[in-house]
């Protein structure tokens, strides 16, 4: 039994089921390839996470696409493969070409729990009722080395204005319920910029986005993103804390410009997606 579990965290690939380029300049097939190959060289890695926004056109050829880039490498290593839904995701394609929207898996005696957090139509997040029910009888009974939830929409504030209003809209259920059990940590994407907190006292990592980096210096009320993918590196030991480093792979236009959104469009596409604020 291995004394640790030993996580590539991935997130936010965004990919398409053709050549389109993600804002018309990201080839997000490449970056997804880019980090991969950045992380070649770890050998000792149980899971492969990727934590939702999987897809940008929700079609079910970007998801097999994901999975030929992904699942040899994984297979490479002995590694399980864990996906979770984001908002940018279709349920039906996802479900079609990955699997159950929700999972429990098992590795090395810990558990695996990939929730969907999406709200069809709607950038911002949820976990159901239904889920939320799943979750809690699921969690009554404790795993050998405890629990890790994977759940696109991370349960802890987001830090521009137009993530606020994407934001997991019941944080607080979700995070009672993984009080209330084994969980050692919670991963999660959505953000586009790496993010290592805790809520409830359960540590919290963000991956770095693949698609794109969120600018976490532009001026408040402004939404900017530039080219930069990277990962997480997280290590979950049988006893003690959780430990997570976060790796750029790098690229070429590292730093270029996307978009930069002043607050007019900002609260258009919060208006559009997103939870106004009360």
């Amino acid at each position: 039994m291995s004394s640790s579990l030993r996580i590539l965290h991935l997130s936010d690939t965004h990919l398409f089921g053709d050549q389109t380029l993600h804002y018309g300049l990201v080839d997000t097939l490449a970056a997804t390839r880019r980090v991969l190959q950045s992380a070649g060289r770890m050998r000792d890695v149980d899971v492969v996470v990727a934590s939702g926004d999987l897809s940008d056109d929700g079609s079910p050829a970007s998801y097999r696409r994901l999975r030929e880039v992904i699942e040899p490498w994984a297979a490479d290593r002995g590694a399980l493969v864990v996906y979770a839904m984001g908002n940018h995701d279709n349920r039906e394609a996802f479900e079609a070409v990955l699997g159950a929207r929700n999972r429990v898996l098992d590795v090395h005696g810990f558990r695996l729990i990939s929730l969907d957090t999406s709200v069809p139509g709607a950038g911002y997040g949820a976990v159901d009722p239904g889920t939320l029910d799943r979750l809690a009888a699921e969690l009554a009974a404790p795993a050998e080395n405890g629990t890790v939830v994977v759940a696109h929409h991370p349960p802890v504030p987001a830090g521009t204005a137009l993530l606020a209003a994407l934001e997991l809209q019941n944080a607080d259920a979700l995070l009672r319920v993984c009080a209330g059990g084994d969980v050692r940590a919670i991963l999660s994407g959505h953000y586009h910029h790496a993010l290592a907190t805790a809520a409830a006292g359960i540590p919290v990592i963000v991956a770095p986005g693949i698609a794109n980096t969120t600018d976490v210096l532009a001026p408040r009320g402004r939404e900017r993103a530039t080219m930069g993918a990277g990962f997480a590196l997280v290590e979950i030991p049988e006893r003690g804390s959780v430990r997570t480093a976060f790796v750029t792979a790098p690229g070429d236009d590292d730093g270029r410009e996307i978009f930069d959104l002043d607050e007019a469009e900002v609260a258009r596409i919060a208006a559009l997606a997103g939870v106004q604020p009360a």
